[in-house]
């Protein structure tokens, strides 16, 4: 009965852990990317914002939220993400129309323990991209964005069990985010983006993984002309079980933690760093996040 058990918490395990390589089972964007202020685009401009992520997990948990023993997992995921905005003078209804791009470069490690030998891969990949038009207002205590793009599965993927940093499939991705300015000077800052993920079938398994919703919010303080801190956070969760059969898996999880955000305007530069700790997941990874962000205006 004991080695039933074993075989089967296994095999569990072994369902959730290839999906949680990147923290985010079935989605392409990865929550807490962004953090203070994240739903403000920029005013009119070239952009180039780089995105340094690292990602560290050593339990999996099951629908419950509970740990799976057995596995001892140990998760990293490092992405180095350049990403370039291009906001236009035109205005459509009042908003700047936009558009911007990314390109992920993935780092990802698995030790885990499988019903053979223990399962231990690491790859550095290009991921999948991403492209999308954008449109945004900045007003006198709010600013508000919109955006509809898409994930293109150009990375290197395999199927499970792997690490490499593909999707294998395509994802429409649509963005909806506000920031409320509470004081007239703007030094209070609470903000909220939403982004919501369909996703097409993946190849090597043909199966489609199910939609995904992701809130990121903030809320900041300006402490001093050129910085801010504030408290940050994300919930992320799948929105429908997809077509994998036998399988009603809603993978979800929630993280908190502090930010600080410094400008440098001489240099038409900011700096962004934040620790996101993950306080509930199920049927996914548990762990924490490390970001650091660089902006720069050109």
């Amino acid at each position: 009965m004991k080695i039933q058990l074993n075989s089967a918490l296994f095999v569990a395990g072994l369902l959730v852990v290839p999906a949680v390589l990147q923290a985010q089972p079935t989605a392409h964007y990865v929550a807490g990317s962004e953090g203070i202020k994240g739903a403000s685009l920029p005013p009119p401009g070239w952009y180039l914002r780089d995105y340094n992520v690292a990602y560290h997990a050593t339990q999996v948990n099951d629908p419950a939220g509970q740990e799976i023993p057995g596995l001892d997992p140990k998760i990293t995921t490092y992405a180095n993400v350049p990403r370039v905005i291009w906001i236009t003078e035109t205005k459509f209804l009042g908003g700047n129309l936009g558009v911007d791009a990314l390109v992920p470069l993935i780092y990802q490690s698995l030790v885990v323990n499988t019903p053979g030998p223990r399962y231990n891969s690491d790859t550095f990949v290009i991921g999948d991209i991403f492209a999308e038009g954008t449109w945004s207002w900045r007003l006198k205590h709010f600013d508000f964005s919109l955006g509809a793009g898409v994930w293109a599965p150009t990375g290197d993927s395999a199927a499970p069990l792997t690490t490499k940093g593909g999707k294998g499939y395509w994802t429409p991705m649509f963005t909806a985010g506000v920031t409320w300015y509470i004081d007239e000077k703007k030094t209070w800052a609470v903000s909220a983006l939403n982004r919501y993920e369909f996703n097409t079938e993946q190849r090597y398994v043909d199966i489609t993984p199910g939609q995904a919703y992701t809130l990121e919010w903030g809320i900041s303080k300006t402490v001093h002309q050129t910085i801010d801190l504030g408290v940050v956070g994300y919930y992320q969760q799948q929105m429908t079980g997809g077509d994998v059969a036998g399988s009603s898996a809603h993978d979800r999880a929630a993280a908190v933690g502090p930010e600080i955000l410094v400008a440098f305007p001489d240099s038409a530069l900011s700096l962004s760093l934040r620790y996101l700790y993950e306080f509930m997941a199920r049927d996914r990874a548990q762990g924490g996040t490390i970001a650091l962000t660089v902006t720069k205006k050109f």
